[in-house]
């Protein structure tokens, strides 16, 4: 392939690549192309892609992207699968639809900066997206705020219970024991 040839698809790849924040790798060859047309038709059903790269070509144009470290995880013919609202989500994606696929191999992903390797892809679905640990974190401070509403109603309450109390034996005539 001519030099110019080679920039103009490493330009290509910056611009289609270069906002993403992570990605995972397969590798698709031996799949019957109708399961490959399902695998990809699915997929986009999610948000998700799937482009096949050329490896060196790629690392060449990620090199000062979130995206610098792929060539950790480009290895012979690479499909990227990219897309959807977070890598975690892609990873889920392709863990389901390689039951229905039956050969699909995976090379490993990047996350923001974080490789995972073939044999962590399933960690990394299990990972919170961006926004199950946003609400996640909401749940955590609410229900802080939410039990000391719930101590200072509980202990005003143990108060109210204890004036009422001395209330009624004041209207009946007891007497109030001091304490102390």
């Amino acid at each position: 392939m001519s030099k110019p040839i080679k920039n103009l698809m490493i330009n290509a790849y910056r611009d289609s690549f270069g906002d993403l924040d992570g990605a995972v790798t397969i590798d698709i060859r031996g799949i019957e192309s109708n399961k490959n047309n399902q695998l990809r038709k699915n997929l986009a059903e999610q948000g998700i892609r799937i482009s096949v790269i050329r490896n060196s070509l790629m690392v060449n144009a990620m090199k000062d992207s979130a995206l610098g470290q792929i060539s950790e995880i480009l290895d012979g013919p690479t499909a990227m699968c990219y897309g959807g609202n977070s890598v975690v989500e892609v990873a889920r994606a392709l863990i389901k639809e390689a039951k229905n696929v039956g050969k699909l191999e995976f090379r490993g992903a990047i996350m923001e900066g974080v490789v995972f390797g073939p044999n962590e892809i399933e960690k990394l679905s299990k990972y919170p997206t961006r926004e199950e640990a946003q609400s996640q974190i909401i749940q955590v401070v609410l229900s802080a705020g939410s039990n000391v509403a719930g101590a200072l109603v509980g202990a005003g309450n143990t108060i109210a219970g204890i004036l009422a109390t001395m209330e009624e034996k004041l209207e009946s005539g007891e007497a109030i024991a001091k304490v102390g």
